[in-house]
């Protein structure tokens, strides 16, 4: 690992430009515990935030069938990340950063 990148204790691939966002987990000081989601990014129009969606199915036993199910989640996204719609992320929990941001971009897929 290159200096100016925090260890955050969890093995991911560690973003390859800098930056001086606080709440970064990488280079920042944001710690993150908690869950660990995949999903894809759907939106990022607003400010060092975007939504990314998780897809899954969900069973009903009335029917004994599964439903398809959307979950969305508003993300801190720091810049180092470079996001775009469409990636694939990992995001991990983190202390509330604003009234529905919990969440923040660990890892772009590749």
């Amino acid at each position: 690992m290159t200096a100016g990148i925090r260890n955050i204790g969890i093995n991911v691939n560690p973003p390859k430009s800098e930056c001086n966002d606080p709440n970064c987990p990488f280079h920042g000081t944001l710690p993150v515990r908690g869950q660990i989601i995949d999903g894809k990014v759907v939106s990022i129009r607003m400010d060092k935030t975007a939504v990314v969606e998780k897809n899954y199915l969900k069973y009903q036993d009335k029917y004994e069938r599964y439903e398809k199910r959307t979950g969305r989640y508003s993300v801190h996204a720091p810049s180092c990340l470079e996001l775009k719609v469409g990636d694939e992320v990992r995001i991990m929990e983190c202390r509330p950063l604003s009234k529905t941001v919990s969440f923040v971009v660990i890892e772009k897929r590749e």
